[in-house]
């Protein structure tokens, strides 16, 4: 009888796992199709499991005496097994799930304990007031600051080109604008330009790459997104010769070097900002290169010119201010960066936002001009009057408001600006029509809690299946595993409370904040009407 019970029991678990629709998912069907056929699935399983149950007491019923002891074991290994299967189906399904995917109906879906509610910004008029008179930046203003940036960055690294040795010193290339200023999401003052500035090696120097996602370079766990940058003597070949890479034994003599001459490698090691006894380029050595090259260079024109310029950081010497005498000022962010073989991702000594990393030889990816490339396509897709921007910068104020109020935190603008990315690519172009700023901030918001809940924010491109397959974007990158941008604050117990708290402040203090900063609307049936013995 034993054996007859776990025969059924195993073709149940068995029928139970392979038939579970979270296992074999309908590509093509909607969310709502696979809901109703996954609680089908589950009455059907929910009464097959109720029939075997009646069947035992049924046989346990009818069984011996001596036999009930093992008809009583079979009942609890059939329990156990069932336990096993469907424990088995959840962690499957926790695993199937898409990091990137938060399926976003009409209605907004947020955490049942979210403090994003309808209450936060209960009047539709009084939120684009908020914007027009707060948030809102002039365009005009805007590229007035551009072109000043451009030319006076085409003047500064022209004078660097000309104190510097063109046959052994680094070449550095045209600057590329990228980041709010750019995207036309700049939310506040002062204004900052952020600047990528390419640089190479000098003849017969190359640059090769070690990324953490293609497995040749032993990157750290910690160090995703990361890559090391190699300087080798470029040969016919392409990677010098092979004499200094193989041991060609006794028998063999290299045509090039005799059999006691190696060929000199250490030149670059020791002369293009390598890290000591190696061949891969350090940021710090980078840094201090670029912090002495600009300082020469502006020494060169600053008597063009009525401002006074000063470096902000010295842990960042691209970290510049430009201050005129009226006392108006503009930030730049210089950054000195390697172009990523023929992509347009670089890889860059510092992100202006992040902590000074202590790892020398580790490079973080830039995929900034790739994000710039995607909010014009998606632009161009959304309604004429879409209030992406808008709901980003109105968040962006008010993550700023609140720093001002009790201090800075992890939570960073590039963190919203890669949340509102993700809602662009999974919400339906006409959820951003004007009328809708409220609710897209509101969503914004609730996407923004449920991450830090979660302790996970994906980067917006890197390994997304949602990024439309005519965007322009490497494979490489696309098939990649996921990072997960709030890793290293959740590393930190400390700084990831503080940040959530950080956070939570800010929700409750949005409401109270955008009734200061907005002037009260006029109520026209409450408004004092002058008495005749007053006009008299």
């Amino acid at each position: 009888m034993m054996q007859g019970a776990l025969v059924r029991t195993c073709v149940v678990v068995a029928a139970a796992i392979l038939n579970h629709p979270l296992l074999f998912p309908k590509n093509n069907s909607s969310i709502l199709e696979q809901d109703a056929e996954l609680l089908a699935r589950m009455r059907e399983h929910e009464e097959l499991l109720r029939a075997q149950q009646l069947l035992l007491e049924v046989e346990v019923e009818a069984a011996p005496e001596d036999q009930s002891e093992e008809t009583s074991y079979s009942w609890y290994i059939w329990s156990a097994l069932s336990l096993v299967a469907f424990l088995t189906i959840e962690l499957c399904r926790q695993e199937y799930v898409d990091p990137h995917a938060r399926d976003l109906e009409d209605e907004d879906i947020l955490p049942a304990d979210s403090k994003c509610s309808n209450s936060l910004f209960p009047d539709k008029g009084l939120l684009g007031n908020f914007y027009e008179r707060c948030v809102r930046t002039s365009a005009h203003e805007n590229w007035r600051v551009q072109e000043f940036v451009e030319g006076f960055s085409d003047d500064l690294l022209e004078a660097w080109r000309s104190v510097c040795d063109r046959e052994a010193d680094m070449e550095v290339e045209e600057p590329m604008g990228v980041g709010s200023m750019y995207e036309g999401w700049r939310a506040s003052k002062p204004l900052m330009c952020d600047l990528l500035v390419p640089f190479a090696p000098p003849e017969p120097y190359r640059f090769t790459f070690q990324l953490w996602c293609t497995g040749n370079g032993d990157v750290p766990p910690d160090m995703q997104g990361c890559g090391r940058i190699q300087v080798v003597q470029a040969g016919e070949d392409g990677g010098g010769c092979l004499c200094g890479k193989a041991d060609l034994g006794d028998d063999l003599l290299c045509l090039l070097h005799g059999r006691n001459e190696k060929p000199v490698v250490s030149k670059a090691a020791g002369d293009l900002l390598c890290s000591k006894n190696t061949s891969y380029l350090a940021k710090d050595k980078v840094m201090k290169w670029f912090q002495v090259a600009v300082t020469k260079a502006w020494g060169r024109i600053s008597h063009k010119y009525d401002f006074e310029l000063m470096f902000r950081s010295l842990d960042f010497p691209g970290a510049l201010k430009v201050r005129w005498p009226s006392g108006r000022t503009i930030v730049l962010n210089i950054i000195p960066v390697v172009q990523l073989e023929d992509t347009d991702a670089y890889l860059v000594s510092h992100f202006p936002s992040e902590d000074h990393s202590s790892s020398d030889m580790y490079w973080p990816i830039s995929f900034a001009i790739y994000e710039k490339n995607l909010l014009k396509y998606l632009v161009k897709r959304l309604p004429v009057d879409s209030c992406h921007l808008q709901c980003l910068q109105i968040v962006c104020f008010l993550l700023k408001k609140q720093t001002g109020l009790t201090g800075g935190s992890a939570l960073t603008n590039y963190h919203l600006k890669t949340a509102l990315l993700h809602l662009l690519l999974n919400r339906r172009v006409t959820d951003w029509g004007g009328a809708k700023l409220g609710a897209r901030v509101r969503d914004l918001l609730g996407f923004l809690e449920s991450s830090l809940q979660e302790k996970r924010l994906c980067h917006a491109l890197l390994g997304n299946p949602r990024l439309p397959q005519d965007f322009s974007f490497p494979v490489i990158f696309r098939t990649v595993e996921p990072i997960n941008l709030l890793r290293p604050l959740v590393l930190q117990r400390q700084r990831y409370a503080s940040t959530v708290e950080h956070f939570r402040e800010m929700l409750r203090n949005a409401p109270v904040l955008i009734q200061e900063y907005t002037p009260q609307f006029s109520i026209p049936h409450l408004q004092q009407t002058p008495s005749p013995s007053n006009q008299a």
